[in-house]
C-alpha cells in the first residue's frame, strides 16, 4: 500500500464499515496524529466502542492488527516529496553535532521528567511490598523490553536471591502457568498490547501470582491483568519502536525500585552485594 494513499483508503472503505467501525474511522480521520500515540484501549474509549471494534476496523483495512494500522497511518501522513528532501547527514539537515547532542539530551530529560510527574507514591509502595513479600520475582519482556527486564534482574539478583528473568516467550508462559500466590511477575511493555506479554499475564493470573507492569499506557490489555502499574513517560510513535527515551524512562523506574528496596533491606542487601562482588572479583582483570 503506497504511503500517501492510506488516509484515502480509510475514506474509500468507510461505506462498508459497521456503525461502530465508522466511529473509529471518524475519530482517526479527525485526529490522525493523536492516534499515533494512543493504545488500542485509549482509541476504543475515545470512540466509545469496544477494543474488538477497533480491531475489526483494522482488519477491514486489511491490517493484521492495531500496531500495523498505526505504522501504515504514520507512513500515510508522510509527504513523499518532503521525505525525499530529507538527507542522511546532520549537517545537511542544518544541525551541528552539538545541536543534535542537545536535542537528544532534551528528549531524554523530557522522558525522565514526565515519568517523574506520573509517579504515584501509593503505587510505588504497593510495587515494593509485592516484591518484598514474594518468594520469587520474575522480570519478563519481549523484544526491546526484554533488555530492560534483563537489566532489572541483573540489578536485583545482586542484592536478593529471588530475582529471575525468563527470555524465551514460550518459557515465559510455561513458567507463569506454574507460579503460586507467593510469586510476583514484573512485565515490561511499552505498548501493553504485545500478545506474548498478555498470554504470560493471563497464565500468571490463573496460577494465582501477583502481577506488576511497567508500561506507557494506564489502560491496555496488559494492565487489565495487573495488580499494580508504573507508567513511563516517553511518547513513542509507531515508527520509533525501541526508542532510547522509552528505555531511559523504564530504567529510571527500575533504578527507583532498586534503590528503595536496597534502603529498606539495607543489611541483607549489603551482604548479598558483597558476596556477589567477591564472586566476580576473579573475573575482573
Amino acid at each position: 500500500m503506497e504511503q500517501n494513499h492510506f488516509i484515502q483508503c480509510i475514506e474509500e472503505t468507510y461505506h462498508s464499515l459497521t456503525k461502530a467501525e465508522k466511529k473509529v474511522a471518524d475519530f482517526v480521520l479527525r485526529n490522525a496524529r493523536q492516534v499515533l500515540f494512543m493504545s488500542i484501549t485509549d482509541l476504543a474509549d475515545a470512540c466509545q466502542v469496544g477494543e474488538t471494534s477497533v480491531y475489526r476496523f483494522c482488519r477491514s483495512l486489511n491490517m493484521q492488527g492495531y500496531q500495523e494500522f498505526k505504522v501504515q497511518l504514520s507512513l500515510g501522513m508522510t509527504d513523499p516529496q518532503e521525505k525525499a528532501k530529507i538527507p542522511a547527514g546532520n549537517e545537511l539537515l542544518g544541525e551541528t553535532l552539538n545541536e543534535t547532542a542537545e536535542k537528544i539530551m532534551q528528549s531524554h530529560l523530557g522522558a525522565l521528567r514526565e515519568t517523574y510527574s506520573l509517579l504515584k507514591q501509593d503505587e510505588v509502595e504497593t510495587f515494593l511490598e509485592k516484591m518484598e513479600h514474594a518468594d520469587r520475582i520474575f522480570f519478563m519482556g519481549i523484544g526491546d523490553s526484554l533488555l530492560i527486564a534483563q537489566e532489572a534482574c541483573h540489578k536485583f539478583a545482586s542484592i536478593t536471591g529471588k530475582a529471575y528473568c525468563i527470555s524465551d516467550p514460550h518459557m515465559q508462559v510455561i513458567t507463569a502457568s506454574s507460579m503460586t500466590d507467593r510469586d510476583f511477575v514484573v512485565i515490561i511493555s511499552y505498548s501493553g498490547a504485545t500478545k506474548d506479554n498478555i498470554c504470560t499475564a493471563k497464565a500468571a493470573r490463573q496460577a494465582g501470582a501477583s502481577i506488576g507492569c511497567i508500561t506507557r499506557f494506564k489502560k491496555s490489555p496488559l494492565t487489565a491483568y495487573s495488580d499494580v502499574t508504573l507508567l513511563c513517560g516517553a511518547s513513542e510513535g509507531p515508527m520509533d519502536g525501541g526508542s532510547i527515551s522509552a528505555k531511559v524512562s523504564q530504567l529510571y523506574l527500575i533504578d527507583l525500585l532498586y534503590q528503595e528496596y536496597f534502603t529498606r533491606h539495607y543489611e541483607s542487601c549489603r551482604k548479598a552485594r558483597e558476596r556477589a562482588s567477591r564472586a566476580l572479583v576473579e573475573k575482573i582483570i
